[in-house]
């Protein structure tokens, strides 16, 4: 006899307990279907997905640590049968653009949570992607448009790296550069280089203006 397939894992990523909790419940009422993780920040989403190999991740887009765009890179590269699902607040083209790039499946608004998860977690558990009617539009409008995928870039108009953008946000949410290179484990010399290579893309003068840089690119939540 054929071997009972497992059970759907999943893996819910996002710093408010209220929604990873509101998540759990919604999810589970589907028999064969375990929240198997939760992460409160892009970090460890990322050690819990490659430890456990989840099915599916629903990752929040701005979180702390590590933002849902980069945690989508590398938990792709390190588990790619896990299909991402981006779930956030925000809505925009370039945003859109960019959870594909990251190479997330399925995108959803958490104001669309409660109708339609569930629809989202079944299409992308079948290696479908998912996108509601009005992303569906934007995407058709926008992105199918164009003939590249822009990343986040600068004044300069010069892409930042991945390592650039997560110290980018770790500047963003307060670290001094001897915490970011623990956080990263690199040295202090390296984080200067980095930050100050970043400072003259984005033509930023001061802390601030990172943080401005970081807000508008939904690298940070603070």
């Amino acid at each position: 006899m054929p071997k009972e397939p497992g059970p759907l894992r999943i893996l819910i990523a996002d710093d408010h307990d209220v929604v990873r909790h509101g998540l759990r419940s919604l999810l589970e009422t589907r028999e064969g279907w375990q929240v198997c993780a939760e992460a409160v920040n892009g970090r460890d989403a990322v050690d819990l997905a490659i430890q456990l190999m989840p099915d599916v991740a629903i990752l929040d887009v701005s979180m702390p640590s590590l933002n849902g765009l980069d945690a989508t890179k590398l938990i792709r590269k390190a588990s790619p049968r896990t299909e991402i699902l981006i779930f956030t607040m925000h809505e925009s083209e370039q945003l859109i653009r960019e959870v594909l790039a990251a190479g997330a499946k399925g995108y959803l608004l958490k104001s669309d949570a409660a109708r339609s998860v569930i629809a989202a977690v079944e299409a992308l558990a079948a290696h479908r992607p998912y996108f509601n009617r009005k992303v569906s539009e934007t995407i058709l409008d926008g992105f199918l448009r164009a003939a590249t995928v822009p990343t986040a870039e600068g004044s300069s108009g010069e892409p930042l790296t991945p390592r650039e953008r997560e110290i980018v946000q770790l500047l963003a949410e307060g670290l001094s550069n001897k915490e970011v290179a623990t956080r990263l484990d690199i040295s202090i010399k390296t984080v200067e280089t980095h930050r100050a290579t970043v400072m003259r893309k984005l033509d930023a003068h001061s802390v601030v203006d990172l943080v401005r840089y970081a807000l508008r690119n939904k690298l940070t939540s603070i």
